[in-house]
């Protein structure tokens, strides 16, 4: 009698025209970092802020709380409708306090 199922060549547990299985000891390994980058890897333009709208409306003033948690009271007489829990990201600068937009730090919307 003879066997009509012979092996493919190569390895038993690798199918026929399939590399063989690489073992856990051939990972590539990743080296632990010296310490902290020296820069920022999420650079932005001075004076950018991405965050989310707290209060919201048609303006000119709204609350912004950035991605670290600082509050600011922002000024855009132009900037439009700006819903509550929207994320934006803004080109702001300093101004003085002749406008009161509520708690936060007082900051103005640069427009481009």
């Amino acid at each position: 009698m003879s066997d009509d199922h012979q092996p493919a060549t190569g390895d038993a547990a690798s199918p026929a025209g399939r590399p063989t299985p690489r073992s856990a000891g051939d990972l590539p390994t990743l080296r632990r970092p010296a310490g902290p980058p020296k820069k920022p890897t999420d650079n932005r333009p001075t004076g950018v802020v991405a965050g989310w709208i707290t209060r919201g409306g048609s303006g000119p003033c709204y609350g912004l709380m950035d991605e670290n948690g600082t509050e600011y009271a922002v000024y855009g007489p132009n900037a439009g409708e700006l819903r509550k829990g929207d994320l934006v990201t803004l080109r702001l600068t300093a101004r003085d306090r002749s406008v009161d937009c509520g708690p936060g730090i007082p900051m103005r919307i640069i427009e481009d």
